[in-house]
Formats: structure tokens, sequence, C-alpha cells
């Protein structure tokens, strides 16, 4: 049997390729399911790249349903400027013949895999929170259920990087993100605080430009627009790897510290729409409202630990490979 049970949740740019392909390398990780959702593509365009992913990473088995195409109560925006048009820096290849998603939500798909694996499931989100948020709408027992939820979203003491103040995937959807957070399960919030530490520097772009792996070729040629964004907006060679920061953690959290702390989302401000609001005070746990629920709250990472644990699981090539030179489209 698995180890890890995972469901996973995101808008499939280019982290969440490299977090997924991560996932699948593993011996000890079954992915019971992929669900899409807007943010660094459009839904539809985010379950095509998990699927082109998860072919590439030798699991055509692992079925994706496309997920919320907008947020609970405020316009879409979809990040092309760092994904490019398709979400994977223009490299998107096409499917192949018959293959697509399975034709019901992303939400029910992930209350139905819950439900068959009670208590054994940990969730993967690395997009806005839309897609959970609904499922806990749509069952209200589901929290009790689920193992944990390990999140990619937020920051607490680094800068935002959609606003000042907030980070992406949680301001695309800060309504979703306050329910999710609010939940009666265990989440795992890892934000821009630690994953800015992922910074890729040149000798492991290195490694993933020398690699012959299906997946490392891939890698390589979907990085270029990431590389070229993070460069122009920080003068500096490489990008973090914030997806799969929180992908890592999820199956090794040893790699990181946490504390316990309540958190809520800001929905109120125009300025602060999506920030965090974390009560750091030594009391705060215990004085918090009972409906509350405290969020482990990643605050240091090993970085070296991480980042070579990523590339390790990120270059083996699955058996069988499927080449994703063989349908790019044009």
């Amino acid at each position: 049997m698995s180890k890890y049970k995972l469901i996973l949740d995101g808008d499939y740019g280019i982290d969440d390729a490299l977090a997924t392909l991560f996932l699948v390398h593993q011996p000890d990780v079954q992915i019971l399911a992929v669900g899409s959702v807007h943010g660094n593509a459009t839904a539809a365009d985010a379950a095509r790249n998990a699927l082109v992913v998860l072919d590439i990473g030798g699991r055509p088995d692992v079925s994706v349903a496309v997920g919320a195409v907008q947020p609970l109560a405020q316009p879409v925006d979809i990040s092309a400027m760092v994904h490019g048009d398709d979400g994977l820096g223009g490299c998107a290849p096409q499917l192949r013949p018959g293959r697509g998603p399975v034709d019901v939500p992303a939400a029910v798909q992930l209350v139905r895999a819950v439900r068959a694996n009670p208590g054994d499931c940990t969730i993967v989100a690395t997009g806005p929170l839309t897609n959970l948020a609904l499922a806990l709408l749509l069952d209200p027992d589901l929290a009790s259920l689920v193992a944990g939820v390990v999140l990619m979203g937020g920051t607490i003491r680094h800068p935002g990087n959609i606003t000042p103040y907030a980070e992406a995937n949680i301001a695309h959807d800060p309504e979703a993100a306050r329910l999710v957070f609010g939940a009666p399960w265990q989440v795992t919030q890892v934000g821009l605080d630690v994953t800015m530490e992922t910074w890729l520097e040149q000798e492991d772009l290195d490694r993933i430009q020398a690699s012959d792996t299906g997946a490392g070729r891939f890698s390589w040629r979907i990085l270029q627009h990431y590389l070229s964004f993070y460069f122009d907006h920080h003068g500096r060679p490489g990008c973090p790897v914030h997806d799969p920061c929180a992908a890592i953690l999820a199956v090794d959290p040893g790699l990181a510290s946490w504390k316990e702390v309540p958190v809520e989302v800001e929905l109120r401000s125009d300025r602060c729409r999506g920030m965090l609001l974390v009560d750091r005070r030594k009391f705060a746990a215990s004085e918090r409202a009972p409906d509350l629920p405290l969020v482990r709250v990643v605050d240091e990472i090993d970085r070296d630990r991480l980042v070579s644990r990523f590339l390790d699981g990120l270059l083996t090539d699955p058996i069988p490979r499927i080449d994703p030179e063989a349908d790019r489209s044009d």
C-alpha cells in the first residue's frame, strides 16, 4: 500500500507541472485524482496541461476533472504574464487522441475520492482554492474525512506577488480561501515566506538542462518562460519553485518547521483583499474564536535538502516513457 494517497488540485501552470512530475516519481505516493482550476490558465487549459503532465510522468491512468472556471465572488484573472497564454510557457503539447478529462466537476470528483478513502487522503492544492471550497459546500462532513490539506498560497512576512500584500492563489479567490482556512481539517500553509527561498541557482538549472529524461527535457522547455519572467522582475537568473515546495512537504514534512496559529483571510479592504491575517501573539491560540481552527504555517525549510529532493524526483524517468516531443503542437 502507498504511504501517501494524494488528491491534487491546481491551476496547472509551470510550477504545478513541476510539482506533479515530482510526485508521480515517488514510489510511496498514490495520486487518486487531479482537479483543475482557474488561475495560471483557464480551468479547461489547466486540465489539458494536467493530462499532458501525467502522460509525460507515465501516469495516464490518473483521472483529471475540469474544475471551477471562475472565483466565487469576483471576476476571473488568468496569470498569462507569468505562465504564458497556455499555462506552460507556450509549450503545451497537444493531447493524444482519445485523451480527455472525466465528465464530472473537480469538486464532485474530490468528494468521491475522499469518500472512497475516508481518513486516508491528503489534498495538495497549488492553485486558487475554489474547488476545495465548493467540495466543502457539497459535503458538510468532508473536512472530517480528510487526513490533511497542504496548500501553496499566501504570505505572512514576505511581500505579496500579485499585490503588495497578497499572494496570487489566495487573491484569485479570497472567499474560497476563507472557507478552506476556516474548515475543521488540518491545513498546512506553504507560502511565499518559504517558497521564495527555493530559488533554483545556476547549478540547479544546469542539472535540469543536462537531463535526458522525458520529464527533464519537458521541464527545461517550459521553464524558459518562467525564467524570463523572474529575471525581468527580480533581476537575477533562476526562479523559485513554489508549488513543488508544497508537494515535497506533503510527503516529506521533516524538511520544514511550522507554527500553529489562527489564520483569517481579508475580504473587505480594497487594498488588502486576499491578505492573510495571522495572530502571532503567544496567547493567540488560546484566545481564538472557538470556530477558528489553527493552521500549520510553515516558517522555515531546509532549502538545500528540499531542492535536492525536488531535482532527484523530477528527473527520474518513468517506464513506460511518453516523449513530450511526440505530440508537440505547432
